[in-house]
């Protein structure tokens, strides 16, 4: 830092503790104000979106990884005991649509996830901390503004025998004035603009999120159903009827009545 800037920020902080103490009056610009509190909101609610949307990215291959490691230790149960039966065949299906369905993730779906919803959030939040320089830059010219107008008023009230001291104090505050003003009013102009472009900015990365979702519903609904067929006929009115609980729970009184499960 120079000198000069060293120099503006002790000034500043003076400035502020000044105005804490009420010695110098505070500007309260509530246009200002609304707006920014609005942008906050946005800022705020992106930065959730890019976690939300890379957990739920993570989430998705968690599932489908998980869901193969589940289906290969189904299968090894099953063919342990007879790989010619229904369960068996059953398992065996069930780990080849899985793995179809893990692989195909990261195939079909993490690259255009990742280009179509990742980066736009990514590019959205980066715009942040560039906007957020200019809202301080604005804080740091209403600082010299309200210290200049305090001068000002000051020099006024009391006339200082030198000539020079109130065109330099006058000089001061409109210079100051003009810099804060073009700043502040540059924000308040466009930090809503900023707001009414989201929707069109989001509106192609929410549909390609939900054509992925149904893209990804489908296809597990899909393989998935070819794996029924290696099921009996009856499992999926048994099932609809209340049947298969019943039958589990007299597999599980079954084991209760194993000494090794407890039994006396």
């Amino acid at each position: 830092m120079s000198w000069t800037g060293f120099k503006k920020s002790l000034n500043r902080a003076g400035t502020t503790v000044l105005q804490k103490t009420g010695q110098i009056e505070r500007t309260i610009d509530r246009e200002f104000a609304d707006e920014e509190a609005k942008y906050r909101a946005f800022e705020k609610e992106c930065q959730a979106l890019q976690r939300d949307a890379k957990q739920y990215q993570d989430a998705m291959r968690s599932m489908t990884t998980t869901q193969a490691r589940l289906a290969e230790t189904v299968e090894t149960f099953y063919g342990a005991a007879d790989r010619t039966s229904d369960g068996a065949m059953a398992s065996h299906a069930f780990t080849s649509a899985v793995e179809e369905l893990d692989s195909g993730i990261q195939r079909e779906l993490e690259g255009p996830y990742r280009t179509t919803i990742m980066e736009p959030l990514g590019k959205m939040n980066a715009y942040f901390p560039v906007v957020n320089e200019h809202i301080t830059k604005r804080n740091k010219k209403l600082l010299d503004y309200d210290a200049a107008r305090s001068k000002l008023r000051k020099t006024i009230e009391k006339p200082s025998e030198d000539p020079t001291k109130l065109p330099k104090a006058q000089q001061e505050h409109d210079d100051t004035k003009e810099v804060f003003e073009l700043m502040n009013d540059q924000l308040i102009s466009e930090l809503p603009q900023l707001l009414d472009l989201r929707i069109p900015y989001f509106d192609p990365s929410f549909e390609a999120m939900i054509r992925m979702q149904c893209k990804f519903a489908e296809e597990g609904y899909e393989k998935m159903s070819a794996v029924q067929r290696y099921f009996a006929d009856n499992v999926r009115d048994d099932y609809a009827a209340g049947q298969l609980d019943a039958q589990v729970e007299a597999v599980l009184q079954e084991m209760r009545e194993l000494s090794i499960c407890g039994a006396n």
